[in-house]
């Protein structure tokens, strides 16, 4: 059983990036989640990029942009074996806290357009055109190869450009994000999410986790939906279907193992749940998608 959270070196390193190419890199990619923030502009083929639930196709020169803490995947539709290429880029978006002018602090603003339900974090090639996105982003992927003195410096620079025209992008669109400070991170309840990840296997009480981050059930709670934008009881759930809809997809596990692997009391919750997130049973799930498993049944 694999946990979904992938870990990184945010301290050492902040930015992340190289040129995703499925004749090299193992391919689909698997539900995941990071504190990176991450960029996927699409070179070569069509993609399927989903993002906590909200699926994005890519075509070349389209680019989506993955908020930081969001379950992503990537994946192609096509049953024919093709080759894609795409730039992946990571940041830690915490770095971009700098309020310039009378533009807002850009994470402030990537969180407030998180927090939106009518901002969409796909951009097409056509509201990008007259803008070096690629300039910008092979630039990164090639900073981050060559580790030249000041690497980081542009890079950091690289994505200031990218993340500001996203800003324009949604301003056109109808969005602007308001002038506001977001507060430092850091705190124990930013991290809870890593602790629900590795133990979603085993019960999980909210009483106990708000114990672990020292704050009153109520005041954790609160926080919680706060930063996260859902209950904690509702996150442990999410977490838990996400696992069951990946060892439905990539292994041949029976519905009882799954159940107990993923976390669930029983077989009939995990059902009952999956079906409450995705709409549709566990059995109905894997035999719509058998035709797309591309991997070996894990063991």
């Amino acid at each position: 059983m694999y946990n979904l959270f992938e870990p990184g070196d945010l301290l050492n390193s902040p930015y992340e990036a190289f040129l995703f190419d499925t004749a090299i890199h193992p391919f689909p990619v698997r539900s995941h989640w990071h504190h990176y923030m991450e960029i996927v502009l699409m070179v070569e083929g069509t993609a399927i990029v989903e993002s906590d639930g909200i699926r994005y196709t890519l075509a070349p020169g389209d680019m989506a942009a993955l908020p930081p803490e969001s379950i992503h995947a990537v994946y192609s539709e096509s049953s024919v074996e093709s080759r894609l290429l795409y730039y992946v880029v990571k940041f830690d978006l915490n770095r971009f806290r700098e309020n310039i002018g009378y533009v807002p602090q850009l994470k402030s603003a990537v969180l407030q357009a998180v927090e939106n339900p009518n901002v969409s974090f796909f951009f097409s090639s056509q509201e990008l055109a007259g803008f070096p996105v690629l300039e910008f982003v092979s630039g990164c992927a090639r900073e981050a190869s060559s580790k030249h003195y000041g690497h980081y410096m542009i890079m950091y620079s690289y994505l200031n450009c990218i993340l500001v025209n996203m800003l324009r992008i949604w301003r056109k669109r109808g969005f602007t994000p308001s002038y506001e400070i977001s507060p430092p991170s850091g705190s124990s309840i930013e991290t809870i999410t890593e602790y629900i990840d590795a133990h979603s296997d085993q019960p999980l009480k909210v009483e106990q986790l708000a114990v672990r981050c020292n704050m009153s059930y109520s005041f954790f709670a609160k926080q919680f939906r706060q930063i996260y934008g859902r209950s904690c009881k509702e996150y442990i759930e999410y977490i838990r279907v996400i696992k069951t809809e990946d060892m439905l997809l990539f292994t041949d596990y029976d519905m009882t193992y799954i159940s107990q692997a993923a976390g669930f009391s029983d077989c009939s919750h995990m059902i009952k749940t999956f079906r409450k997130y995705k709409n549709i049973t566990p059995k109905q799930f894997r035999m719509q998608n058998i035709k797309s498993l591309r991997s070996p049944s894990a063991h």
